[in-house]
């Protein structure tokens, strides 16, 4: 098993989300977070007065699939996320080595 970590644009959710619908994937895990990178923040009027806000807001998707599906899925978030523009995100895929439901106890892919 693989987990998928995406860090994307706010307004890009829906589209990812109706996109990896089509492919079959029926769950995921959205939060929203903050960062920076080369994007390196961006100024903000407040009350007439100029911030630099130092952290953009993004959302970090977490989906666990199979190793096989890995990259069909990354490669949807790629075409779906993508703007041509600084800020577009990251993609990180990590080994899980063991999923267990709560509910039920199944483990591995039966908890998915």
């Amino acid at each position: 098993m693989r987990k998928i970590e995406a860090i994307i644009k706010p307004f890009k959710l829906d589209d990812v989300k109706e996109a990896l619908g089509e492919i079959g994937i029926q769950g995921m895990t959205v939060a929203e977070v903050k960062g920076y990178g080369r994007q390196k923040g961006h100024k903000e009027i407040y009350r007439g007065a100029e911030y630099d806000v130092d952290f953009v807001p993004k959302l970090k998707l977490e989906i666990i699939t199979e190793a096989s599906r890995v990259d069909q899925i990354v490669d949807m978030i790629r075409k779906v996320a993508n703007t041509g523009k600084i800020g577009d995100g990251k993609i990180f895929i990590t080994q899980v080595e063991r999923a267990i439901r709560v509910r039920t106890g199944e483990e591995g892919y039966d908890a998915l």
